[in-house]
């Protein structure tokens, strides 16, 4: 760093992205993006979008209504945001201080740490269970912002809303944050508990399940209340936080949904069809409700796996974190694509 930089980010350590290789050499399963395109209807949408040298509509009016009706809400209970890391990242600022937490598990999705030690934030990590799963009662009367990746990243496991409702029920004086970035490929959204629980924020993403991930797209979904709090933050930030492409782009992926939720069940498929493969190997799986495995063996580390497999020319994600070192974490690509991994995996335990 340089000389210049604040001291008060000197112990800051930035969120790592997955590798993005930019050639075409390996098999790509790294970091989670859905292996199928984006409806036709995209790229006409994008041609057509307003002109660039117009600034974009910084209040998403079109793509809020679309959304709004898909969703079964209202338009004022949607914040439009570039992923939704950035809806997170607004969280952070408006319902965390230096009294009041973040709490979250300490096995979870890398970003949280990462805005708090950002922000300067106390936070407290709850550890997961053995099995890696929350267990419901660490986080009654938690005292703090809930941050709740529902299905879990990188573990793949999810809470029933019933389990989330508890939650929220024993926080009244404390916003719930769920994080459904995965939500489409397996459990239950807690979107329809927005108007019982003035408390709750529930965030997702075009990024996996609608194939848009290098359009950056997210959204929130909360009470009008919490809505025009996140908007403070936005408008102070950047109000033209989406560009005209992507907001067209967003509008034409959710006038084709039900291609995106075709692909959906063509994933959950895909699946479930590894991780039996896999077992079959001698590999641990996790209950993945997500696009991915989180997968260990008991006779190679985690490390061993993700270096021979790419040696192999198939990329997937390993983690140095003490407690699930032993891991990888595999995104479910097309049909090919998973039976090269297994067929990968069989050879380098063969060997092993």
């Amino acid at each position: 760093m340089s000389r210049f930089f604040s001291e008060k980010f000197t112990d800051l350590e930035a969120y790592v992205p997955g590798e993005q290789p930019m050639d075409q050499q390996y098999i790509k399963l790294n970091t989670n993006e859905n292996a199928y395109p984006p409806h036709p209807a995209i790229a006409e949408a994008v041609a057509a979008a307003r002109p660039l040298n117009l600034y974009s509509d910084p209040e998403c009016l079109e793509i809020r209504k679309t959304l709004a009706g898909r969703l079964g809400v209202k338009p004022e209970e949607l914040v439009m945001t570039n992923g939704s890391d950035e809806v997170l990242n607004f969280a952070f600022m408006a319902f965390c201080d230096s009294h009041i937490p973040a709490v979250f598990p300490d096995i979870t999705y890398g970003f949280y740490p990462v805005f708090a030690h950002l922000y300067q934030l106390p936070y407290r990590e709850i550890l997961l269970q053995e099995d890696l799963t929350v267990r419901v009662e660490d986080y009654l009367n938690a005292a703090g912002t809930i941050f709740l990746a529902n299905p879990n990243a990188p573990t793949g496991i999810a809470l029933s809303r019933e389990q989330i409702e508890s939650i929220l029920q024993a926080n009244p004086y404390n916003v719930v944050v769920v994080d459904e970035a995965y939500v489409d490929f397996g459990t239950e959204s807690c979107i329809p508990l927005i108007r019982e629980y003035d408390n709750l924020l529930v965030t997702q993403t075009f990024s996996k399940s609608r194939s848009l991930a290098g359009g950056r797209l997210g959204y929130g979904v909360a009470n009008p209340e919490i809505i025009r709090d996140l908007e403070t933050i936005r408008y102070s930030t950047n109000p033209y936080n989406l560009d005209s492409m992507t907001l067209a782009a967003g509008k034409a992926c959710l006038e084709n949904d039900d291609y995106n939720m075709a692909n959906c069940r063509k994933i959950i498929i895909t699946r479930k069809r590894t991780a039996a493969a896999l077992e079959k190997l001698g590999f641990e799986v996790t209950p993945s409700s997500a696009n991915f495995l989180f997968v260990k063996h008991p006779a190679l580390s985690g490390e061993e796996v993700y270096r021979k497999m790419r040696e192999r020319g198939i990329l997937i994600r390993h983690f140095s974190v003490e407690r699930i070192k032993d891991y990888n974490r595999i995104s479910i690509g097309t049909d090919a694509q998973m039976e090269a991994l297994v067929a990968a995996a069989r050879d380098i335990v063969v060997s092993c």
